[in-house]
């Protein structure tokens, strides 16, 4: 039988010194939100102070220096699992003969940097960073959920196919990524990137932190829209 979860946690995608700056903004900004769900602000499910930086000047930075981390931990999940692309999408690329070929798992390990960066680019899209505290013994977000949903009728919460958190803090008890049907809790370590699907499958929540607060950056890598893949109809 697989040990093959399907979840991967990548140490040290951001340092130490950069969590700690990201953290010590976010106490101090005035933006703050209560943090909401897919149905709106139910504290009971979820317990927490939001703040969305995407999309904002004064948080550009910060929002780049995020993409590029969980960029460089998604190529280096799709190393490990190139069927996150090529299953749903059953790509092509021209072959030696120029005649159009299917990709298969095999064609990952010899692809280069850049040839699997501008793949990625091609099929997927980043999500809207959101910034999130917990405080201690009351913030969490205890509710198990996936982040799959027909919240919308573009679809856009549909397309997303791989959920990210980025540990920002540590030094506080519990506090855990924990998924059902794996039977995993991930532990909160500064700076590391927890990546996996968003499917039911990946249920999971996010429990309570003891002893400390508990600071977070989240959001999901999308597909492309179906009129950027495929073009207009």
């Amino acid at each position: 039988m697989s040990d093959v979860d399907f979840i991967e946690v990548y140490d040290d995608a951001l340092s130490a010194q950069d969590c700690a700056a990201i953290v010590q903004r976010m106490q101090h900004s005035n933006q703050l939100q209560p943090g909401r769900v897919g149905g709106g602000v139910h504290p009971d499910l979820k317990h927490s102070r939001d703040l969305r930086i995407s999309g904002s000047e004064d948080w550009r930075d910060v929002d780049q220096r995020l993409q590029v981390a969980v960029f460089n931990g998604l190529l280096r999940y799709l190393r490990r699992y190139p069927q996150a692309l090529i299953s749903p999408l059953m790509l092509q690329v021209p072959g030696s003969d120029g005649q159009p070929r299917r990709l298969t798992a095999d064609d990952f390990p010899a692809m280069d940097e850049r040839a699997l960066s501008d793949l990625a680019r091609t099929c997927l899209r980043p999500g809207a960073i959101n910034l999130q505290w917990y405080t201690a013994g009351e913030g969490g977000y205890p509710y198990w959920h996936c982040e799959l949903f027909p919240r919308d009728a573009s679809g856009e919460t549909l397309h997303r196919h791989l959920l990210w958190t980025l540990y920002l803090n540590d030094g506080f008890d519990e506090g855990q990524t924990e998924f059902l049907f794996q039977q995993r809790k991930v532990a909160p370590r500064t700076g590391s990137l927890l990546i996996a699907p968003t499917a039911f499958t990946h249920t999971h929540r996010g429990n309570r932190p003891q002893g400390g607060d508990k600071f977070i950056a989240t959001s999901w890598i999308l597909f492309q829209s179906a009129q950027r893949l495929y073009g207009q109809p």
